[in-house]
């Protein structure tokens, strides 16, 4: 994620480098917007990183994940919220993972290490913008959105989508009430536009 330089303390030379991450929106803070009951917020305290696992080895990963993250990686359309891991499907061998910014900031890093040549890993934080929408008017929203059956979507399932001609992943985290939105950070003003002026006609 962009980072600039934190002024606000003394600049002698050990903070004259001291970094503070800034949100994909730009500001100084992460941009929440409350219409009619639904919040729409940007969230910037997940580190994510990809996950695929090495041609052949598929047994032997599949159980040493298991160990890993605590739990088995999910299927097609699913997601597993653990602590402090979470995986969400992305692909055939392949998954986001997602974990606490402040203690896993260097996600990638952490998850080489522990899998080694099981899996190839990549660096995610960086490329994505995560919404979260939440409220009982988020059904409404998504219809407005994008094709998904989001009447359909359980607790834990996760969808690739288009929203806005953007790639975007949308994770149901509560049946109807509570969802994610990971969309191209590149984008991320975009995606935000929608995400508003969907709630403020369905609403």
């Amino acid at each position: 994620m962009r980072e600039h330089t934190d002024t606000s303390r003394d600049p002698g030379p050990a903070s004259a480098h001291r970094l503070k991450p800034l949100p994909a929106l730009g500001g100084d803070q992460p941009r929440v917007e409350d219409i009619s009951g639904l919040r729409i917020a940007e969230v910037m305290d997940s580190a994510l990183a990809s996950l695929s696992c090495r041609r052949g080895r598929n047994a032997e990963f599949a159980a040493f994940a298991e160990r890993v993250f605590g739990f088995a990686l999910p299927g097609p359309a699913r997601a597993v919220m653990g602590t402090p891991y979470g995986a969400v499907w992305t692909g055939p061998e392949q998954w986001f993972i997602e974990a606490p910014f402040a203690s896993h900031e260097d996600i990638a890093r952490l998850l080489k290490g522990e899998f080694r040549d099981l899996a190839s890993i990549t660096e995610q934080t960086d490329g994505w913008v995560r919404f979260d929408v939440t409220g009982k008017g988020a059904l409404d929203v998504f219809e407005r959105l994008c094709p998904l059956d989001v009447q359909a979507m359980e607790d834990n399932a996760a969808s690739r989508t288009l929203i806005e001609h953007l790639g975007c992943i949308v994770i149901c985290r509560k049946a109807a009430v509570e969802f994610s939105v990971l969309g191209p950070r590149s984008a991320a003003a975009s995606l935000h536009h929608a995400l508003i002026a969907a709630a403020r006609s369905a609403l």
